[in-house]
């Protein structure tokens, strides 16, 4: 479950793949990058989230989800047992896979076609292939989706029911809301590619001229 869905990366647009695997990693100095807990220090929100910007966080969390985990002594949360431990490790899994989510669904908005105003028929072919690479990204953000709830489900075993680990309520918190479906994410990415399919048809019903 720690590697990447191979399917997953079926649907990644081409000029996209390119992109991101043509990212070099920034000079860290003497800091040495080797375990999922610091490929995912090096996520980071933008206040304005351009496709660079997302791409650069895709690329440091697929990078997470390969490498191996820190020891326990530098986890992200305090770990005191075993047991701890492998709920810590189903819960970071689960986050990231969540993050992967968001970051394809961002990625995808940036080409998503919301509507299909008749004074676009010029640039009608532009249209569907702007929609066709947004498609690619919420599909494979459902992708993502699914490896986000197998790792929920694990984090939610009977073995975990009294142990909760404080420094990463939210991640917690989260997993709570998938078990009880008010975080679905297949829900909502199924709503949007259905709407996209709508806009393509009324895109691929005009005519070039106006």
């Amino acid at each position: 479950m720690t590697k990447i869905r191979t399917a997953a990366r079926r649907f990644i647009p081409l000029v996209l793949l390119g992109t991101l695997f043509s990212l070099s990693p920034p000079s860290l100095g003497a800091y040495l990058v080797t375990y999922k807990e610091q490929y995912f220090r090096l996520y980071h929100l933008h206040y304005i989230q351009y496709p660079d910007d997302t791409m650069e966080n895709i690329y440091w969390l697929e990078q997470a989800l390969k490498a191996d985990f820190a020891n326990p002594l530098y986890a992200m949360a305090l770990i005191e047992n075993q047991t701890q431990w492998e709920k810590y490790r189903y819960l970071f899994m689960m986050h990231i896979n969540l993050k992967m989510i968001e970051q394809y669904l961002f990625l995808g908005n940036k080409w998503n076609k919301r509507n299909a105003y008749f004074y676009n028929a010029p640039w009608k072919d532009e249209n569907l292939e702007s929609l066709e690479t947004a498609e690619k990204c919420f599909r494979t953000a459902l992708y993502y989706w699914k490896d986000a709830a197998e790792w929920a489900a694990k984090s939610r075993d009977r073995r975990f029911r009294f142990i909760n680990l404080t420094r990463i309520q939210y991640w917690e918190d989260e997993a709570l809301r998938i078990e009880n479906k008010v975080l679905n994410y297949e829900k909502t990415i199924t709503r949007e590619l259905e709407r996209l399919q709508k806009v393509r048809e009324q895109f691929q019903g005009m005519e070039k001229t106006y």
